[in-house]
């Protein structure tokens, strides 16, 4: 089969998996994902595809080929400390960044309506889901620690989201 048949056969597969494997990276951009499984293709297959080789086989090749890249990338990437120097000037990133707070007024009110929330025709169990979700847990690591499926805390969110919405309504 001939390269260019056979990148458009799965370009669009491609594509997909660039866009899945860039929602789990934050410092990867999914154009870059997209162009290294091209590349590897490139590499390999330029002078068509080998007989015995079917097309998902191809496609499996560029999936461990992106995942062993974003791990390389991954051990390249420098983390640092917002309370580390930098610079002569000694000054922090903390110091150096602007600081996003809402301020105080907002604060208290988001925190007023959840407290509402909570007090107002939630089970325990909806309680429990909802304390889980606003400290910034996935679903599965609700599910995981209340000892129930991620598909009842997704179901729980709803009745919650639905809820609120008639308790803003009246």
């Amino acid at each position: 089969m001939d390269f260019e048949i056979l990148y458009e056969k799965i370009c669009p597969r491609l594509k997909k998996m660039a866009r899945y494997y860039n929602g789990h990276r934050f410092f990867i951009d999914e154009d870059d994902l997209y162009q290294e499984m091209c590349m590897y293709l490139w590499d390999n297959y330029k002078e068509g595809m080998p007989t015995g080789i079917n097309e998902p086989y191809v496609i499996k090749g560029c999936e461990f080929h992106l995942r062993n890249y974003i791990r390389k990338q991954r051990e390249k990437a420098s983390f640092t400390s917002l309370q580390e120097p930098i610079g002569d000037s000694g000054d922090t990133l903390q110091d150096v960044l602007p600081d996003r707070a809402d301020p105080l007024d907002v604060l208290a009110e988001r925190d007023i309506s959840i407290d509402e929330i909570k007090n107002n025709g939630l089970s325990a169990m909806e309680k429990k889901v909802l304390v889980f979700l606003l400290e910034g847990h996935t679903a599965r690591e609700a599910g995981k620690a209340l000892g129930i499926s991620h598909v009842m805390v997704l179901k729980y969110k709803q009745r919650i989201i639905k809820k609120c919405r008639r308790e803003s309504v009246t």
